[in-house]
């Protein structure tokens, strides 16, 4: 098998010991992302300014600490794609026209539903979740696919075309169920939302275009200077717990960045964290099931769940601060969502592995095997 930190590992391990064969580091994730979590809120209640001096190192409304976490997460998984394969994922007609559905019509209509359900009396924190609900994922779905032994190029693609159509289509959902629809079901005034599809791509060049491009770059100039073999088992190996030093390093900021607010009022991050934890389990466990249905592949089927499931936070917390304010309940809201979602979604990892036996363990032919995993 495959994993951010370890090589990929004999086939004997598939049928029972995946989760054996993950790294030291890998196997005991949750336990880190929990230090990591207590660290920031620790860091954010006890240094006095920390919270100021952080907010303060920053590039418009991209936050330099997390932006540089991102990019180190993401650049090792996206250095691991093998993208002379990737003609086989484009091809793949189910998995495509199945991600497009689940991330665009049924994931927003999904958060909708429930904010307005769970939050019918805190319009402030309901607008700031359907905004979430509007930003599909594009960086830490990478780290949870790679995890659970999804297919590296298939995520890849699904996380390029959800870009692509984040540029397009994000302003108008917005618009669409922020200001229309609740006006049409007689819900009372909507919100506007005014963002330019320039401010979006501009998230998704630099939190997409730059570590894709290195990814790309190292591929080809170490295949063509060093070899595969030198760069799948020597280069790559040694890359690889970069990944996940940046995923803590991520999370200690954010914590640490919002370690007051979610201290001081409990209350309204549980009210928040409900209809999240709602949507991260049916959108994923929805996913996985539909992909299982229309006969994909173990390794397509969780890249299909993870990517339908994982949400742009960096993107929803942008558009929040900058629309509604930093002190705002959307604001708070927005940040509250990859709080949920990184234990969540760790936890749906090994939940991921162990349906791996509800598969055909039949071999796939490599011509449309998009993944190198055991």
């Amino acid at each position: 098998m495959s994993s951010p930190t370890a090589a990929p590992a004999p086939a004997s391990t598939a049928k029972g010991g995946v989760v054996g064969a993950l790294s030291t580091l890998d196997r005991f994730l949750p336990v880190w992302i929990g230090l990591a979590m207590a660290a920031g809120l620790l860091l954010g209640r006890l240094v006095p300014g920390l919270n100021s001096a952080l907010e303060a190192v920053k590039i418009g409304e991209i936050s330099l600490p997390i932006a540089l976490g991102l990019l180190l997460m993401m650049y090792p998984v996206l250095a691991k794609v093998r993208y002379d394969r990737l003609g086989t994922v484009t091809g793949d007609r189910r998995l495509l026209i199945a991600s497009l559905v689940l991330n665009w019509i049924l994931g927003p209509a999904l958060m909708f539903a429930l904010a307005w359900l769970l939050l019918p009396d805190l319009p402030e924190y309901r607008t700031g979740l359907i905004i979430v609900g509007l930003a599909r994922c594009i960086a830490m779905v990478l780290i949870w696919n790679d995890l659970a032994c999804g297919d590296r190029e298939a995520a890849a693609v699904l996380v390029a075309i959800n870009s692509i159509f984040q540029v397009v289509a994000f302003g108008l959902l917005g618009w669409f169920y922020l200001d229309l629809l609740p006006t049409w079901l007689g819900l009372g005034q909507g919100s506007a939302l005014r963002v330019s599809a320039w401010d979006i791509a501009r998230y998704v060049l630099i939190f997409l275009g730059i570590p894709l491009a290195a990814g790309y770059l190292s591929r080809r100039l170490g295949e063509r200077t060093r070899g595969r073999t030198w760069y799948e088992e020597r280069f790559l190996p040694r890359i690889g717990p970069v990944a996940l030093y940046g995923l803590l390093f991520t999370i200690v900021i954010l914590f640490a960045l919002q370690g007051q607010t979610i201290t001081s009022r409990p209350g309204d991050v549980a009210r928040i964290a409900l209809p999240l934890l709602a949507y991260f389990a049916l959108m994923w466990g929805g996913s996985f099931l539909a992909g299982r249905a229309i006969g994909l592949t173990y390794e397509r089927t969780t890249t299909l769940a993870f990517t339908a499931a994982g949400n742009n936070f960096e993107l929803a917390i942008a558009v929040a601060v900058g629309v509604f304010g930093v002190t705002s309940g959307q604001a708070l809201a927005g940040v509250v969502g990859p709080l949920i979602e990184v234990p969540v979604l760790v936890a749906l990892v090994y939940v991921s592995l162990a349906a791996r036996r509800l598969f055909p363990t039949v071999p796939v032919p490599p011509a449309s095997q998009g993944s190198a995993h055991a």
